[in-house]
């Protein structure tokens, strides 16, 4: 992927810092808690999905693993996709999904799993 346009932008109740960059019509938010342990990947996929109102809002997580305790928590609520990286990290784009995104409660970010 380019490192085309990203910026720095400030997402309440982020701990690890949040990057924006547009794709065609698409505003992107993405992070990276491939670093981070329990509940920081949690913690700052809510945060980040607070931002997705709208179908051309998307969410970019990198992670170590794939996160199956936020999964289980809002997998119903967005649609997405899973991308192993080269590294073996693994990338998630989380999508709107009309009706169901608004259902999602982003409040709860611990993971008891």
């Amino acid at each position: 992927m380019s490192e085309f346009n990203k910026q720095a932008v400030e997402v309440p109740g982020a701990t690890v810092p949040f990057f924006t960059y547009t794709m065609g019509e698409t505003q992107y938010y993405e992070f990276d808690t491939s670093k981070c342990g329990p509940p920081e990947p949690m913690v700052n996929a809510m945060a980040g999905l607070k931002m997705v109102d709208s179908p051309n809002k998307k969410v970019v997580m990198i992670n170590h693993k794939k996160p199956m305790g936020l999964l289980d928590k809002i997998g119903e609520n967005y649609d997405i996709e899973t991308e192993k990286m080269d590294d073996g990290r693994v990338k998630l784009i989380f999508s709107y999904r009309a009706g169901e995104s608004e259902k999602a409660d982003l409040s709860q970010n611990t993971c008891h799993g």
